[in-house]
């Protein structure tokens, strides 16, 4: 396993979403009460999010900033990109996606909430079975 060093605090177990993810996430919300949500997520290694589309009606997505570690980021339908610290992913709105660490990295990246009107997070099914990239 390769050394870890998140730019940007670990912050505190992830127990308000646990539910949504397999594995162990911490969470660190970095932009306060801006109109833009900027949190830093960190997945230990293995740890990924289920399946999820962030909706809305105008504007929204969200944007993926890979800062630590190595992870992945898939779209419903389409191979799995690897994400190393510099990836960015620019997410639109109704797209079904899920991001987390590889299986031998902690992984850790920025979440940018896009501003929207009528935004709301639907999350889905676990990512099964277990892709052999992850």
């Amino acid at each position: 396993m390769s050394e870890f060093h998140d730019l940007f605090e670990r912050g505190e177990k992830n127990t308000a979403y646990a539910q949504y993810f397999d594995g162990q996430s911490y969470l660190k919300t970095l932009s306060g009460n801006a109109n833009v949500h900027v949190a830093n997520v960190t997945f230990e290694p293995g740890c990924r999010n289920h399946w999820h589309i962030h909706h809305a009606t105008k504007g929204g997505g969200q944007i993926l900033l890979c800062v630590a570690g190595r992870g992945w980021y898939q779209e419903w339908g389409k191979g799995p990109v690897e994400m190393t610290p510099g990836t960015v992913i620019v997410i639109p709105p109704e797209v079904k996606h899920w991001h987390g660490a590889a299986k031998d990295s902690w992984f850790s990246h920025l979440a940018v909430e896009v501003p929207g009107e009528n935004t709301s997070n639907e999350w889905c099914e676990s990512v099964e079975p277990r892709a052999p990239f992850a």
